[in-house]
């Protein structure tokens, strides 16, 4: 089964990535090993990743993120340059004057603060996945996202062309320890329109899912992030 997955780089990271040490992740290796569990059919895959370049001034390990980040992109686009595509969004940066946070909202007490977003990501997933449809690109249509913002283009997918194309979901959320509540709960709305969901990610599967340390190119090697 012909195979395309779409991840949200923004909710992979937050979701499993951050304060682990998981970060330089061979996603394509990760995916092979779920999809092939989960389908036991795929016989093509490629992956598009959809991110945003950090802003260093705001980003906690400043310039030295920015380059982790730019080294984990050309790692895995030298590594599977066939399988894999980046496409990339933008953050913005810009002051917003907010409500400060307490419990009755005071909409008179307000404060100045930076608010960093991510643009452009909701709608490239969506568009590049109705466009895959429509122009049978693949069988299969995998979202890998836990926002709601997907839902419309989920449902206008299944609209249009019924069940031509099956639609997978994975939540990007570690699993939770068997005595414990799951922290984050799959999407029902995006589980609605899909033909199965995968609601979450174990230890064991990121941990075994690691790029090499040190990638040679015909230039200078690709070396993981020492803090990473």
């Amino acid at each position: 089964m012909k195979t395309i997955v779409y991840i949200d780089g923004y909710n992979l990271f937050y979701g499993c990535l951050k304060n682990s040490s998981d970060k330089w992740l061979d996603i394509v290796k990760l995916f092979e090993t779920i999809l092939n569990a989960q389908c036991r059919e795929i016989s093509s895959l490629h992956i598009k990743f959809f991110t945003a370049d950090i802003k260093a001034k705001v980003a906690t390990n400043g310039h030295d993120a920015r380059i982790a980040q730019q080294s984990y992109h050309r790692a895995i686009e030298h590594l599977y340059p066939e399988k894999v595509s980046i496409i990339k969004g933008y953050y913005s940066l810009d002051k917003a004057h907010l409500p400060v946070y307490q419990n009755p909202i005071d909409k008179q007490s307000k404060v100045e603060v930076w608010r960093l977003e991510e643009k452009q990501t909701d709608v490239n997933i969506a568009l590049h996945a109705y466009r895959d449809a429509a122009k049978n690109e693949a069988e299969q249509l995998v979202f890998v996202s836990n926002d709601t913002d997907l839902e419309p283009a989920l449902i206008a997918i299944r609209e249009d062309f019924g069940q031509e194309h099956k639609i997978g979901v994975v939540i990007p959320v570690r699993k939770s320890p068997a005595h414990q509540k799951q922290r984050r709960p799959a999407n029902n709305r995006l589980s609605e329109q899909a033909n199965w969901t995968r609601r979450y990610l174990t230890d064991d599967e990121l941990s075994n899912s690691h790029l090499p340390d040190k990638i040679p190119t015909r230039k200078k090697p690709i070396i993981k992030p020492k803090y990473w």
